[in-house]
């Protein structure tokens, strides 16, 4: 068996199918293995097929900031992780339009994944790739221990605005050369603990399993939608810490 059937009865083994919308959080260093990001890329993209849809955040919050307030969809290289660096300049890759929160797609539903980010005033709003995974029945998977890289939980933060998220002053930004205004916003002392998703679901919502030698989970959007969100209606600090003390 090659290095690349391999991987791919692993991503079967892990519940991922034909026609499954997945949005991959990954570290490349977890794999253990010296294939190049395009070939882990192919095989995901493989085991999706021509129905599936493959998508990556391409966040870009470190080098679009108030003080660098221009992103280019083209040009603005996301400052996350080794896989979304190859995958947003893969063929028929295309990119949501937001300057700090963007997200590469490929695949049946790329366009109709994506194209909505622009009308969203917040980086993970409504109409986000995030928020529309629960809509398509969309999957997330982690490759590595990286669960507190979470971004839909931002979603989640978002909808029901708790009381350790503050209101700031907006922020204009330039997106492919049009003026826009975005919410501003701070946690103000408290650190994400996104990792903590992990305590309020179970199989088949989750599901645990490898990837070369990286510990990967698979979650159901739609489940930790509905569970994050009863769980921080009834605790809002249920998924921060608070970090104050060390700032």
């Amino acid at each position: 068996m090659t290095e690349s059937e391999k991987y791919r009865q692993e991503l079967s083994e892990l519940r991922i199918k034909k026609g499954d919308v997945v949005m991959v959080h990954s570290s490349m260093k977890a794999l253990g293995t010296k294939r190049k990001p395009e070939e882990i890329i192919e095989d995901i993209q493989a085991v999706l097929g021509e129905e599936g849809t493959l998508l990556m955040p391409a966040l870009t919050y470190e080098n679009v900031t108030p003080e660098n307030p221009v992103f280019d969809s083209e040009k603005t290289e996301p400052c996350i992780g080794l896989l979304p660096r190859v995958f947003w300049k893969m063929p028929d890759v295309v990119r949501s339009l937001n300057p700090t929160h963007s997200v590469c797609a490929w695949g049946k539903l790329a366009h109709t994944m994506t194209v909505g980010h622009i009308m969203d005033n917040t980086a993970v709003g409504a109409h986000s790739p995030f928020m529309l995974l629960p809509k398509f029945g969309g999957k997330l998977l982690f490759i590595g221990d990286i669960l507190e890289s979470c971004t839909f939980m931002h979603g989640i933060e978002n909808i029901l605005k708790p009381p350790y998220i503050r209101k700031t002053s907006d922020v204009e930004y330039t997106v492919n050369g049009v003026s826009r205004t975005y919410l501003g916003s701070d946690d103000f002392g408290w650190g994400s603990e996104f990792q903590r998703i992990e305590w309020i679901l179970e199989e088949p919502d989750i599901h645990k399993g490898k990837l070369g030698e990286a510990n990967v989970y698979l979650i159901d959007a739609r489940a930790l939608m509905s569970a994050a969100l009863l769980k921080m209606w009834a605790e809002p600090y249920a998924f921060v810490t608070d970090i104050s003390m060390w700032i």
